[in-house]
C-alpha cells in the first residue's frame, strides 16, 4: 500500500494538471458513479488527507479515492497514450483540453458533498504532510493504548494519517525498539513522531523512499524488505514476521540486533 508521501506527491501532480480547469470528459467506471457526468465544471482543487485523495469540484462535490495495495493515477497530456495498466483496469477519466487524468484499478471512489468529506476522513488522525500537522495530538493518540505494539499503532491511521509498512519498520530500525514493543514502553515516543513527520517530508518529492540517506540500489532502507540480509549497520540478518491481529496481519522487518525490546513468539 502507497506510503503517505506517495499519495501526496500523486495529488500535487493531479493538482498541477487538473486544478483550476474546466473538465471536458468524465468518465466514471464504478456503477453507482456511472451516470455522473462532471463535463463543464473546473476541478478547484485535489489534495491528499493521509492515504486518501480528495478531487473538488465546483458545486461542492468531491471525488474520493484510495489507492490500497493495487490502485493508481496517471496523468498524459492530451493524445497520449495511456500506459497505466490494460482498459478494463480504468475506475476513472477525467480530462482538460490539455491532460487527462486516468485512475487504475481503484478499489475505492465515491462521490461527496465537499461539506461532508469527513464521513470519508474524518476517524483521521493528524495528517503528517498536512498544513495543520499537530505533532502534539499525533502524539496523543499514539499515547491513548499504551500497551499497545508500537508497529500497530503506527499504523492505525486514526493515530497519525500517512505511515504505512515502509515507514512502521524504518521508524522502528532508526528508534532501536521492535515493532513488538509496547508504545507505553518507548524511551521517548515524541521523538518517532517527529522523525516520522521528518521522513515522510524528505521523500515526498521523490519515488520512492530513502530512509539511511543512501540512493544505491539496495542500500535505500535498513530493513524494510530485507529479510536475511545483513543489517547495514551491524550485519545480522534481518528478520521478517507478520504483526497484527489475523485478519489485519501485515509484513514486518527487523534487525533483532540493534531493536531492544519483545519479538513474535515463533521467532
Amino acid at each position: 500500500m502507497p506510503e503517505g508521501d506517495t499519495v501526496w506527491l500523486t495529488a500535487r501532480r493531479l493538482r498541477e494538471a487538473l486544478a483550476g480547469r474546466a473538465v471536458v470528459r468524465c468518465d466514471l467506471r464504478v456503477p453507482k458513479l456511472a451516470t455522473t457526468d462532471f463535463s463543464g465544471r473546473r476541478i478547484e482543487e485535489v489534495l491528499s488527507r493521509g492515504k486518501h485523495l480528495l478531487t473538488r469540484f465546483e458545486g461542492g462535490w468531491t471525488l474520493h479515492s484510495h489507492l490500497r495495495m493495487d490502485g493508481s493515477w496517471q496523468v498524459y497530456a492530451a493524445g497520449e497514450r495511456w500506459r497505466g495498466g490494460p482498459h478494463h483496469q480504468i475506475r476513472a477519466v477525467l480530462a482538460t483540453a490539455e491532460s487527462v487524468a486516468v485512475g487504475y484499478r481503484l478499489p475505492v471512489l465515491e462521490l461527496l458533498r465537499t461539506a461532508e468529506e469527513d464521513r470519508a476522513v474524518g476517524h483521521l488522525g493528524p495528517d503528517l504532510l498536512g498544513p495543520d500537522w499537530d505533532p502534539a495530538e499525533a502524539l496523543r493518540r499514539l499515547l491513548s493504548d499504551p500497551g499497545r505494539p508500537v508497529g500497530e499503532a503506527l499504523l492505525d491511521q486514526r493515530n497519525l494519517a500517512g505511515i504505512g509498512n515502509v515507514y512502521k519498520s524504518e521508524l522502528c530500525f532508526l528508534r532501536g525498539v521492535t515493532p513488538w514493543t509496547p508504545v507505553g514502553e518507548l524511551a521517548s515516543a515524541e521523538r518517532m513522531v517527529a522523525l516520522a513527520h521528518k521522513l515522510l517530508e524528505a521523500n515526498k518529492a521523490r519515488h520512492g523512499h530513502i530512509t539511511t540517506g543512501n540512493p544505491r540500489r539496495g542500500r535505500t532502507h535498513w530493513v524494510y524488505n530485507r529479510e536475511h540480509q545483513p543489517c547495514l549497520r551491524c550485519g545480522t540478518a534481518v528478520r521478517r514476521a507478520d504483526q497484527g491481529p489475523s485478519d489485519e496481519a501485515r509484513v514486518t522487518y527487523w534487525c533483532p540486533s540493534c531493536q531492544k525490546g519483545p519479538a513474535p513468539p515463533a521467532i
